[in-house]
């Protein structure tokens, strides 16, 4: 046995019983730090898991998710896309994807896109698509724990958890149950949003997660005519926001009807997204 062990077994008293509940003692044992990570099921695989939130919803957390797990994938990696989002989830939607997931007594085949795109989602598991998820947070929470524990995941070198917006239930669940290896966050251009980011920052803080970018969506809209861009919602605040809170990598999405109607249609595949670029290549050469 290693010293380092002898060492630990020697601080634990002789009539320890291993049952914290009903002990006083200060032992090592006791001060240990809990680990709440949960396992895959056995023959999954999941390389890199990347969280994408918010502190705020409607701000196109999801377009973000799906526009990054499209971009790993012509890259030549596996992606996949955990949708966390129970309330609301759009995914499938906006990959076209409408079948029911299938599986085996006590597990789930992940959906695949047509570029070959792992998901899971809440409305490919719902009778109807339009049925409402009126659950409580433990419910939910537990829901997103078994997407992770319960799917078989293959092979996947980058997952992306599109997150419910805010700091509750859900994201803590992820956080802890999950080894979310960064995060990016993803803003819109109103003052607003600044308080709002930092609360997504400081609960990544917290967590110990590191954020890799943010992405400051519905930034501008750039003229087809003259080429000139117009801040449809305010003067953007990323910068500021980035410089705050010592946030390295950003990103701005363009108003662009094009992109809102190939997700309406399911073809978010079929989406160019060159100012997702540089994060892509921080998350890709993350090591």
């Amino acid at each position: 046995m290693s010293d380092e062990f002898n060492e630990v077994q020697n601080e634990v008293p002789e009539d320890c019983t291993h049952d914290c509940s009903t002990c006083g003692s200060d032992c090592a044992s006791r001060n240990a730090p809990e680990s709440f990570l949960q396992s895959l099921r056995p023959g999954a695989r999941v390389d890199k898991v990347i969280a994408v939130v918010s502190g705020k919803g409607g701000v196109g957390k999801s377009l973000v998710t799906s526009l990054l797990a499209c971009e790993m994938q012509r890259r030549g990696h596996q992606a996949a896309i955990l949708d966390a989002d129970i309330t609301g989830p759009s995914i499938p939607q906006a990959f076209g994807i409408h079948g029911g997931a299938m599986g085996g007594e006590d597990f789930l085949y992940a959906n695949r896109s047509r570029t070959g795109i792992e998901m899971m989602s809440i409305n490919l598991l719902l009778p109807n698509e339009t049925d409402p998820v009126v659950w409580r947070g433990p419910v939910i929470a537990g829901t997103v724990t078994q997407f992770w524990t319960d799917v078989l995941w293959e092979d996947v070198e980058y997952m992306f958890v599109d997150m419910p917006p805010g700091t509750g239930d859900v994201p803590l669940t992820v956080f802890q149950s999950l080894p979310v290896d960064g995060i990016v966050v993803v803003t819109s251009p109103q003052e607003l949003v600044s308080m709002i980011v930092s609360k997504a920052v400081n609960m990544a803080n917290m967590m110990n997660i590191p954020v890799l970018g943010i992405v400051e969506n519905m930034s501008y809209y750039e003229c087809p005519d003259c080429g000139k861009k117009h801040a449809i919602f305010g003067d953007s605040h990323i910068e500021k926001i980035a410089l705050e809170n010592n946030i390295q990598t950003v990103a701005r999405l363009p108003i662009d009807p094009v992109i809102a109607e190939s997700v309406d249609h399911g073809r978010i595949e079929t989406v160019a997204a060159p100012w997702l670029t540089e994060l892509a290549d921080k998350i890709e050469n993350k090591e």
